[in-house]
């Protein structure tokens, strides 16, 4: 049974007999000396989708949920969303743009690390590796002169990510991003 203070994105818990997956996680910490970090968890059911928003302390205790955590791998993208294969038993999966939101981003041909969330034979949702490598597909070119501060610049990714990268960088280098901050790891 995990504590509210070990949740992360993407972990599927049961609440009032039902399977949630965590889907955004906000912490707030008190100011004053003897009040206690509120984690505000926003679940959503696994089959409906129905939102649930809860506000729990560090020690509350959820629910573990009976699911099968197993390697897929992004097969493509239709009009009905983006289909996975299990490497496995090579059943596939459909998941709909409303089911990834946030790991969209993230999602392009041939990532390799993903993890799918079976729950009652049912794919619902995908776990990212925690760095992504993609190569820049546009980014404006590094402006000479030498600068005392780190400068950065906004780079473009084939998915539509968008995040800021050091200065020095040219279009067409292959970086790593992590996937839990959005953020520029390193080149790769």
């Amino acid at each position: 049974m995990p504590r509210a203070a070990e949740l992360k994105k993407g972990q599927i818990v049961q609440i009032n007999s039902q399977p949630y997956i965590v889907s955004h996680i906000e912490v707030k910490s008190p100011s004053s000396r003897s009040g206690t970090t509120l984690y505000k968890v926003r679940f959503n059911h696994v089959q409906t989708k129905q939102k649930l928003d809860q506000s729990l302390t560090g020690d509350d205790m959820l629910a573990s949920i009976d699911f099968q955590k197993r390697a897929v791998q992004l097969l493509y993208l239709d009009a009905d969303g983006y289909t996975f294969m299990d490497n496995e038993d090579f059943s596939q999966y459909t998941l709909t743009a409303d089911q990834l939101e946030e790991q969209i981003p993230y999602l392009h041909d041939g990532i390799t690390g993903l993890y799918g969330l079976i729950v009652e034979g049912n794919l619902v949702g995908v776990e990212l590796p925690a760095v992504v490598e993609m190569p820049i597909e546009e980014t404006p070119p590094a402006i000479k002169g030498s600068s005392a501060s780190a400068r950065t610049k906004t780079a473009r990714f084939a998915t539509g990510l968008e995040i800021q990268i050091p200065e020095y960088l040219e279009t067409g280098e292959k970086l790593r991003i992590n996937t839990e901050t959005g953020k520029f790891m390193s080149r790769a």
